[in-house]
């Protein structure tokens, strides 16, 4: 606080220029030289649909619809940067040089159409091995394993099991943990090949960064447990090798879940930290999270009410200096605008509003009075709209 800002240069601005009435969702901003047509952001959502850890056609036409319907960043999936890594058979991946070639075809066409893509990378640690959200993550069983599916071993802060029933995960030594921030590494430099132009690093949802942070899941007495300098170690390392492989006219995101939910032993206080020595290390974004980490039960898990994260995103933003990306249960454009005219964040993130109408950004610009909303569409499709709207002007009342 009242120390000069590093980020400052590259947080989007959060006032109108002077000679347009765009709101300021829909206003062009850049992020380092990252051009971006609007603040609009679409989350990561896992499909669960991967063959291998390779996108399929199921991927294209998921995430190419929002690119077409006018969003300003496109995310792709979380994607592991371990085999081992992933939560299920059918998570994302590119721990291979074979994953290249695959996610190339989704980032040309997500750019083609007027997108940012990003990648948001991420290890599952002890919640690997696991069935779909359907089936509750079901921990995979020797009858898993006749079906072609066996059950694997994560790994983790601390031997302790994410559920009842899951297998007890390897505690990482020194060599290990050195490893997996050199998949973060690698990781990295493969999505820059593969075309990305944002990295995210998932650092929330009581995955693998998650459960060296929280003393729910870290026990160590090591240098990567302990105090919260001891467990914030391992993210900021990964931090360092992701930002170093990544370009340096590219953003990096990282998320966090803000506070732990169930038994509450990180908190905002520790996000603030954990969000300072982040920018220091170059993030640019934080995504403002919460939850994933289980805990007593004696304390209630969040409450899920409109925007609410947001209050996360407005602390981070405020008292640790960094551009925020907000998310959760935003889906109202006028809300979406509140919140980024309020000061409380710099983007604005949604997932599920965004699977039932991919054209979100082109309904928020005609609520919010955009001029030429259909412009956020392909010219293919606004050509048609606006003919049909110029008809309807002609025909009058009636």
């Amino acid at each position: 606080m009242g120390q000069p800002d590093p980020a400052a240069a590259h947080r989007p601005a959060m006032t109108r220029a002077a000679n347009t009435s765009k709101p300021l969702l829909l206003v062009p901003t850049t992020l380092r030289g990252l051009a971006l047509r609007n603040r609009i952001v679409v989350s990561p959502m896992c499909q669960y649909a991967s063959q291998d850890g390779a996108p399929t056609d199921w991927h294209l036409v998921h995430l190419g619809k929002f690119a077409l319907g006018g969003a300003g960043i496109v995310f792709c999936e979380e994607t592991a940067v371990e085999e081992r890594g992933r939560k299920t058979y059918g998570c994302a991946g590119i721990y291979a040089d074979r994953h290249v070639e695959a996610y190339r075809r989704i980032t040309d066409f997500i750019r083609g159409a007027g997108a940012a893509c990003g990648i948001q990378l991420g290890h599952a640690g002890r919640k690997a091995s696991c069935g779909p959200p359907w089936t509750n993550f079901r921990p995979l069983t020797p009858e898993d394993a006749a079906a072609g599916m066996p059950p694997w071993r994560g790994v983790s802060a601390s031997a302790l099991p994410a559920k009842p029933g899951a297998l007890d995960p390897h505690a990482l030594d020194d060599s290990g943990i050195e490893a997996v921030i050199q998949s973060w590494r690698l990781a990295a430099q493969r999505s820059v090949d593969a075309g990305f132009d944002i990295c995210e690093i998932h650092g929330a949802h009581g995955y693998l960064i998650h459960q060296f942070l929280s003393p729910l899941a870290n026990r160590r007495t090591d240098a990567w447990g302990g105090d919260l300098q001891g467990r914030m170690r391992l993210a900021l390392c990964i931090a360092e090798q992701v930002r170093e492989a990544w370009p340096n006219d590219r953003p990096v995101f990282f998320r966090v879940s803000a506070i732990d939910g169930n038994g509450g032993a990180w908190d905002m206080d520790d996000t603030v930290t954990l969000a300072r020595a982040l920018r220091q290390r170059g993030v640019d974004v934080i995504t403002c999270s919460s939850g994933g980490i289980n805990g007593p039960l004696n304390m209630a898990v969040v409450p899920r009410v409109p925007g609410y994260q947001v209050p996360y995103a407005e602390r981070v933003r405020r008292e640790a200096a960094v551009a925020t990306c907000a998310v959760g249960l935003i889906t109202e454009p006028a809300q979406a605008e509140q919140i980024l005219q309020d000061g409380q964040a710099d983007l604005i993130a949604l997932a599920r509003e965004l699977m039932v109408d991919p054209n979100w950004p082109v309904r928020a610009g005609r609520e919010l009075g955009l001029a030429g909303y259909l412009d956020l569409l392909p010219d293919d499709y606004a050509w048609w709209l606006k003919r049909r709207e110029d008809i309807r002007a002609l025909s009058g009342p009636g």
